[in-house]
């Protein structure tokens, strides 16, 4: 389609440089792999049907938040162009794209994800949706891969989800100076960010009746065992995901159900675990009012409005660049 524009960043990737990083993640201690290698097509797919369930109410919420302030966003910012990092399956932003399209300022979406197939398929339904609307998509890793966010004008940057819990406070702070540093100033950033609360509802959320988040904390092993041709079997592990409250973070963890070696020949390394041994996939920090605003101001952004819902589960922050 003549209306829309896909950039590709990550099919080259540099196999050395990916063996360097799983290696040195699993000789952490604990052990880790990163995070965004659950995210080939099949585990975005995997993540779109998680965010459906009864259990995960982060997306409801947030997009029940959005459709209730979407109209004065679009008015407070005058954005014309929308900077979606990790973009998924747009779901959420669809909300944010109606209000400007209602306000006759939709222009450019710019959706920003590692999964190419999505960004495609996104694209291409968003342009038959919205008349006019162009679409620009960037196939890439956004912890460093932002330099490729094309350039633009009334801009609204957006990062959904909560999926800055991902990240470490001081790893946050850092990747929004990177943000900020892309963008010009006086544009608007708007964060999603999952609150804190009881243990109970957060674990619920990460540990589904449906097991479709056991599906998905597996799935990064079968991307490593077809990227990097690693000796990872899912079935000799168990999905564990628990509140550290000292923390006030979800882990979510691939647990060893025997002792087992592994021969990860094209890492030069061959991995011993003890039966029950973990290897850490993700965090998913929590925030509140005073944390959002505190990793915001760090990162070179000044917050002006705060939203959250009537139960207090999720707040959107909507800062500008200072």
């Amino acid at each position: 389609m003549d209306n829309v524009t896909i950039d590709v960043h990550v099919n080259g990737l540099d196999q050395e440089v990916l063996r360097a990083e799983i290696r040195r993640a699993l000789l952490r201690t604990p052990r880790e792999l990163p995070t965004k290698y659950f995210y080939d097509d099949r585990g975005s797919e995997l993540f779109e049907r998680i965010c459906e369930l009864p259990e995960y109410y982060q997306t409801r919420t947030e997009h029940m938040l959005l459709s209730t302030i979407a109209d004065q966003l679009v008015a407070r910012t005058e954005a014309e162009e929308l900077v979606d990092l990790g973009a998924g399956a747009a779901t959420k932003t669809r909300v944010l794209l109606t209000a400007m399209a209602k306000a006759n300022r939709l222009r450019t979406y710019i959706p920003f994800d590692v999964s190419e197939g999505i960004v495609r398929r996104v694209a291409n339904e968003l342009v038959t949706e919205y008349r006019g609307l162009r679409v620009h998509g960037v196939i890439g890793d956004f912890l460093e891969h932002l330099e490729h966010i094309p350039s633009g004008e009334k801009r609204l940057v957006v990062l959904l989800g909560g999926t800055i819990g991902n990240l470490r406070p001081d790893a946050a702070s850092a990747f929004l100076s990177q943000v900020s540093a892309e963008m010009t100033s006086g544009e608007y950033f708007l964060l999603g960010v999952d609150l804190i609360k009881e243990a109970k509802r957060l674990e619920a959320a990460y540990n589904d009746a449906a097991g479709l988040t056991a599906e998905f904390n597996k799935n990064i092993l079968r991307v490593l065992r077809t990227s990097l041709d690693l000796d990872f079997e899912p079935e000799a592990f168990a999905h564990v995901a628990f509140y550290n409250p000292s923390d006030q973070r979800i882990e979510m963890r691939l647990r060893s159900t025997r002792e087992q070696a592994l021969h990860l020949q094209t890492l030069d390394l061959t991995l011993t675990l003890a039966q029950d041994e973990d290897i850490l996939t993700e965090v998913s920090v929590k925030y509140d009012r005073q944390k959002a605003e505190t990793v915001l101001s760090r990162g070179g952004f000044h917050m002006v409005e705060w939203y959250t819902d009537p139960e207090q589960l999720f707040g959107l922050a909507l800062a500008r660049k200072a």
